[in-house]
């Protein structure tokens, strides 16, 4: 007696056995596995990457999230954090001001500073270089994850200067790495329905392969969850794909869950955490030339992002002190999260936490 297999139970066989030989997954085999509503089996095959990439480790940073100004020119459709100049909770602060801010935050534990912002054209270039340098004096041991490829767009043409020339200036004013915003989806067609008033596809790469070129390792994120078609999200991924195997520059993919414009919207808003577990396993098994993929709790929740660690996400992120701009968009989770929390989140889910510095060398085992 012939045994008929069904045509995706086939399909999804030949994918298990390429992740397990290590072959890397087609774009067509990634819309395949947004379309299969089998999110056991996508996630046993991410778990089996991410295993092999980092076995049982789980990595996480203490950092404080700074935003120097929330006035910008763009009026990108998804943002609640913009403002315009002179607008009721508009603000540009100095690097003292930022530094009075930082004091009331800091401990002697943070590493890093996740400093993004508005487009402000109201400031010029120099006063994004003497932001840093302000943090760089007063806290000269904390990285400065700062900016990110817009911001860098958005100052060479503020500037007249080259993408080369900005990040040049950046780094000698103490720039450590870029974060990875402003990709939100690589597809020009998204970007024009969704009015990404920034960088596009290919400047937002260009800036990370500047950056590359000059030895930064940088970040990279996907803004999911509105308008895109599961085609540009996979599309997205292989450019990034396709850039880390020309630099091999990026640390960390972050795939971001949109946020409805209000804090009262409903769950039917937002994304379901069937989508969000499935996309961060897909990002696991696409991105093959990554170290590390990122489940933002800030995002999806805590327990979704334990979930997730079993489902091939090797970093929780950070303490985050008082995220503002998903939580302007609507996000209901916490500001931020206790070291202590973090780490019973990771071993929860069967996991070692790490506590990591921002290029991921290995600060404390919790065993």
């Amino acid at each position: 007696m012939n045994v008929v297999i069904p045509t995706d139970e086939k399909r999804m066989q030949s994918i298990r056995e390429k992740v397990s030989r290590g072959e890397r997954l087609t774009a067509e085999d990634g819309v395949f596995l947004y379309q299969s509503e089998d999110l056991l089996s996508i996630g046993q095959m991410a778990n089996e990457v991410n295993m092999r990439k980092n076995g049982k480790k789980v990595y996480f940073i203490e950092n404080m999230s700074l935003y120097f100004t929330n006035v910008c020119e763009a009026h990108c459709a998804f943002c609640n954090f913009r403002k315009d100049e002179g607008q009721e909770g508009a603000y540009t602060l100095t690097g003292e001001q930022m530094i009075e801010y930082v004091d009331q935050h800091y401990h002697p534990g943070v590493r890093e500073f996740h400093i993004v912002g508005g487009h402000n054209p109201n400031v010029p270039f120099q006063y994004y270089v003497d932001s840093l340098k302000a943090l760089r004096n007063h806290y000269p041991d904390v990285t400065l994850k700062a900016y990110t490829a817009a911001e860098i767009d958005f100052f060479s043409r503020i500037s007249g200067l080259s993408y080369r020339e900005v990040l040049e200036e950046l780094i000698k004013a103490g720039l450590g790495t870029l974060t990875g915003g402003g990709a939100e989806i690589l597809s020009d067609q998204y970007r024009k329905k969704m009015r990404v008033d920034k960088a596009d596809v290919s400047q937002y790469l260009d800036v990370h392969r500047n950056a590359h070129q000059l030895g930064l390792r940088t970040h990279t994120t996907m803004l999911y969850g509105s308008i895109e078609t599961h085609e540009q999200r996979i599309d997205h991924m292989v450019k990034v794909r396709e850039l880390q195997d020309e630099t091999g520059g990026f640390m960390v993919f972050i795939p971001l869950s949109m946020q409805p414009i209000s804090p009262r919207a409903g769950i039917r808003r937002r994304n379901s955490a069937f989508e969000d577990l499935k996309t961060i396993a897909i990002s696991r098994l696409m991105l093959d030339n990554f170290q590390h993929i990122k489940a933002y709790f800030i995002n999806i929740g805590v327990q979704l992002t334990q979930v997730s660690l079993t489902m091939g996400a090797s970093d929780v992120h950070g303490t985050l002190v008082k995220e503002r701009i998903s939580h302007s968009a609507g996000a209901l989770t916490p500001e931020g999260i206790t070291r202590e929390d973090l780490i019973w989140l990771v071993k929860g889910a069967g996991r070692i936490p790490i506590e990591r510095d921002t290029f991921y060398n290995e600060i404390k085992v919790y065993s």
